[in-house]
């Protein structure tokens, strides 16, 4: 927790040097440099630079941007990264808002407990090395290695509709975690073991396809249709977000059975309290699959019509169910519910630039729509020959269309609309759902 303080007095300290440093915050290009720290409970204490510029033009559209330009390095002590370039314009192209993002994120710790949610069974005791039945702490971790390349334009159909269209580049690679290079420089007792992993099971037991664990292009296209009718995009105090969209992956080779045609469809709505600084905000999301197969990794993935953080992921995490462990539910088909009351505390100025100081108490729900098939009498069989139970890795007794729920609050920085400092704090509702009590969140900008 004294890191976390640290990292966020630190930002927002280094923003405000930055800031009074400018000429006018509100007009033509600002900018701020600063340290890429942050914290997430799934990701560990991350440590880089970034830097978002922003152009305003004559400062007549302001808040909103006509052009910006981010650029993120970081790593994490969990052994993830990013390397991330995103460009965004409203003005490139009259009429068209261009947004465009290359991205290379390598994750040695990425987060697998099972398909379908509560079906599988998440212990733990397996991965806290304090527990007499402790296996290791990469016991549900998997190698994920993820480049991105997309570009999504956006333009008028009439009033607030808007027709949505875009394309990209998806390739991912997983594999056994290289336990030999996580335990150099560890001592004896934090060395991890090299034991099969809940990954490695699920290969054991035909759950994930040997040619999921090679490196796979994906090549996509998306296409829909979007309603905007918010006052403003980073924080908006009134007016609906909603789209509805087709995404085509296509792939080759020994990947082609992963042609998939998935369908997404987002409602967020923002309504001011009786005043703008208070605000109670909602999104509602599905994603379904409505022909072909998706590899493991990618069923975890989240489809947006416009990139604005890093990665999208569901279910569970810091950028769907705040609380839950990261991909906690991966499924081919989910549901997705969030709901917070956005509190402006205190606002004030520095030169020429506006900061407030928010607070936002939220409720995140989540569950499978499309389960992943699992044929449990061909499971219990597997497992048999590999020695295990599987009743210590399913739970074929339950619904699998059962909620998941989390809930907690957050603290917000905000500069000039658009630069928001987020600090988010969750507990998950089911003690299934996470290994810890809480989670915190150390994030850029509100969630949705």
């Amino acid at each position: 927790m004294k890191r976390l303080i640290s990292a966020s007095i630190l930002m927002f300290a280094l923003s405000v040097q930055t800031v009074v440093a400018q000429s006018d915050a509100k007009t033509g290009w600002t900018f701020g440099v600063l340290p890429s720290v942050a914290y997430d409970a799934d990701l560990g204490f991350q440590y880089g630079a970034l830097t978002n510029l922003y152009y305003f033009g004559d400062g007549s559209t302001y808040p909103e941007y006509l052009h910006s330009i981010y650029a993120e390095v970081n790593r994490t002590t969990k052994k993830n990264g990013l390397f991330r370039l995103n460009l965004e314009s409203r003005a490139l192209v009259p009429g068209l808002l261009i947004s465009s993002d290359i991205s290379y994120m390598p994750d040695e710790m990425c987060d697998f407990s099972g398909f379908n949610g509560h079906q599988a069974v998440f212990n733990a005791n397996w991965a806290d090395d304090s527990k007499a039945d402790y296996r290791s702490r990469a016991f549900y971790k998997y190698r994920r290695g993820l480049f991105r390349s997309i570009i999504d334009i956006q333009g008028d159909i009439s009033g607030n509709l808007n027709w949505n269209a875009g394309a990209g580049l998806l390739v991912f690679n997983a594999d056994h975690v290289n336990i030999d290079k996580l335990n150099r420089g560890q001592s004896d007792e934090k060395k991890l073991p090299d034991i099969d992993l809940l990954f490695d099971k699920y290969q054991q037991w035909g759950l994930i396809d040997s040619c999921e664990t090679r490196t796979g292009a994906y090549p996509y296209i998306h296409g829909g249709v979007s309603y905007d009718s918010r006052n403003v995009t980073a924080a908006p105090s009134a007016g609906i977000w909603a789209d509805a969209f087709l995404t085509y992956t296509a792939a080759f080779g020994s990947l082609s059975r992963f042609n998939s045609l998935k369908f997404n469809a987002d409602f967020r709505h923002y309504m001011a309290l009786g005043t703008p600084v208070a605000v109670l905000a909602y999104r509602l999301s599905a994603q379904l699959t409505l022909a072909g197969q998706t590899p493991f990794y990618m069923a975890s993935q989240h489809n947006v019509l416009n990139m604005k953080r890093a990665i999208y992921e569901s279910l569970g995490g810091s950028s769907s169910l705040r609380g839950i462990t990261r991909n906690r539910i991966v499924s081919d088909g989910f549901a997705l519910a969030n709901i917070e009351l956005r509190l402006r505390l205190v606002k004030f100025d520095i030169g020429t630039s506006h900061f407030y100081i928010a607070t936002n108490p939220f409720v995140d729900a989540g569950m499978v729509l499309q389960p992943v098939d699992i044929d449990e009498q061909q499971v219990r069989l597997a497992a048999e020959t590999t020695d295990d139970n599987a009743d210590d890795y399913f739970d074929f007794s339950g619904s699998v269309y059962r909620p998941h729920f989390s809930g907690g609050a957050g603290l917000k920085v905000a500069m000039n609309e658009n630069f928001i400092l987020s600090v988010d704090w969750a507990t998950p509702f089911s003690s299934g759902d996470s290994g810890k009590k809480s989670n915190i969140y150390v994030k850029m900008g509100y969630l949705f």
